[in-house]
């Protein structure tokens, strides 16, 4: 789901995606996902495609924490955890920096689910 999620950020032009296996650094997630949206419209817009496109897929996580003022979004899936930031709340937080010691996983070489790219169907 990870993997997904980058995909997914970088189908909408993400920036400076990265995957981080945090499984053997912290016990409250297996994998962070951290990406830069541009602008406000720009992280809520990548808030939007992750959240539709992995629920169309079965995927659910709970409330999304910070989408109302789309400076810093966080998106707990349990095992996965997503976080899309502005680049100045990224440079601020320094979540890469934090996270450095652990691997990073090359979103680009893993197995996407079947139907990620399906065309969604609007809501009858």
């Amino acid at each position: 789901m990870a993997a997904a999620a980058a995909y997914l950020a970088d189908q909408k032009k993400g920036a400076d995606i990265r995957v981080f296996d945090v499984s053997e650094h912290i016990k409250v997630a297996d994998y962070f996902v951290v990406v830069s949206g541009t602008s406000r419209p720009h992280v809520k817009a990548l808030y939007d495609e992750i959240h539709v496109r992995l629920k169309a897929l079965g995927e659910r996580h709970s409330k999304a924490e910070g989408a109302d003022l789309g400076w810093w979004v966080l998106l707990d899936y349990v095992d996965v955890v997503i976080h899309i930031l502005q680049p100045e709340a990224r440079e601020y937080y320094a979540l890469d920096a934090l996270y450095r010691e652990c691997p990073q996983v090359d979103f680009s070489k893993v197995t996407l689910p079947a139907g990620i790219d399906a065309p969604l169907r609007m809501a009858e």
